[in-house]
């Protein structure tokens, strides 16, 4: 990729915790000793994660470098929260006038970045391309196809979603106006893992979080965060009941802070076998992952890394795009 004479300047958006990780990778590459005068990053964070265990703790230990913009919208509808996203961002590229508009994955934030970008006819590199669920409820299908067909680079962890591309016309569409390249590159949460894995595991037994937060030697470890799950009262009681009915199997549950507010909205209490613990850093995650027994997830990203650690996962959804 050339798109201009001399260092190629990169305009990246990040805003959940799964977009963190794999910026840690890319943005470590660019400022490495490799790419010094070839190309240089400015990182713009939404604030869509916005809190110390959703969003400082993994810039501190993934050593990701600070934003150069952070842009506090938080969260809200997903609406208002891609409007403000999409205003915000488009006054940046305006201002810096960036080659490429690098966004990861699925959220709002992936979104935003994606149109501003287009609209300004500045080309837009797409990492984890081609994912589908074919479930057009899910707010993050809409995030994804629409973010799939403004792109001009593609970069699909599978050749499933190179072939979900092809039937979509996707890099042949007649609608895009610009030259798409799809390419299979492997995916770079494998990167993360290996490479934070060795990290991880340079710290001594008593900072991890099994020494630290008194948890049993064998448990499953659960997470629940997706709006189809916690947005819907009955579904989210019946897993909780799945939960609670398998009382002699200690459960380590990371809350993401919407299942906390769902949990205390639908009255529904956990059973006692179940360890509730605050979001962790993703070193502590890396940990937990490693020595757990079973995983219990709606999260694309934890079924990925269940799979690097060749751990059994039962994946909390009708369907996933992960397949």
């Amino acid at each position: 990729m050339s798109p201009g004479a001399g260092s190629v300047r990169i305009f990246t958006v990040v805003g959940a915790r799964p977009q963190f990780i794999k910026a840690s990778v890319l943005s470590r590459l660019v400022r490495s000793e490799r790419y010094r005068g070839r190309a240089t990053e400015f990182l713009v964070h939404t604030g869509q994660h916005y809190d110390e265990n959703m969003s400082d703790v993994f810039f501190r230990e993934m050593e990701i470098p600070d934003p150069d913009v952070n842009l506090g919208i938080g969260s809200g509808t997903h609406g208002r929260m891609t409007g403000e996203m999409l205003a915000s961002i488009e006054t940046l590229l305006l201002e810096r006038r960036p080659d490429i508009v690098l966004v990861y994955g699925d959220t709002n934030s992936t979104l935003a970045g994606a149109l501003a970008a287009a609209k300004l006819g500045i080309p837009v590199a797409h990492v984890e391309a081609g994912l589908r669920s074919y479930n057009m409820q899910m707010p993050e299908e809409i995030n994804r196809l629409l973010t799939d067909h403004v792109s001009t680079w593609l970069f699909c962890p599978t050749t499933n979603a190179v072939e979900n591309l092809r039937r979509e016309g996707v890099p042949n569409s007649l609608y895009t106006g610009r030259q798409q390249s799809v390419l299979t590159v492997g995916d770079v949460m494998l990167d993360a893992s290996l490479h934070y894995r060795a990290r991880a595991s340079e710290r001594s037994l008593s900072k991890r979080p099994a020494a630290r937060l008194g948890l049993p030697p064998r448990y499953v470890l659960a997470t629940i965060h997706r709006a189809e799950n916690t947005d819907k009262i009955e579904r989210l009681r019946s897993i909780v009941q799945g939960l609670n009915a398998v009382a002699d199997t200690p459960i380590v549950f990371p809350i993401h802070p919407r299942t906390l507010k769902a949990l205390a909205t639908a009255g529904v209490a956990l059973g006692r076998h179940i360890h509730a613990i605050e979001p962790v850093g993703y070193f502590d995650m890396l940990d937990l992952e490693e020595a757990c027994e079973l995983i219990l997830t709606d999260s694309g990203g934890v079924q990925k890394e269940a799979f690097f650690f060749e751990k059994p996962c039962i994946t909390l959804r009708d369907e996933t795009e992960w397949t």
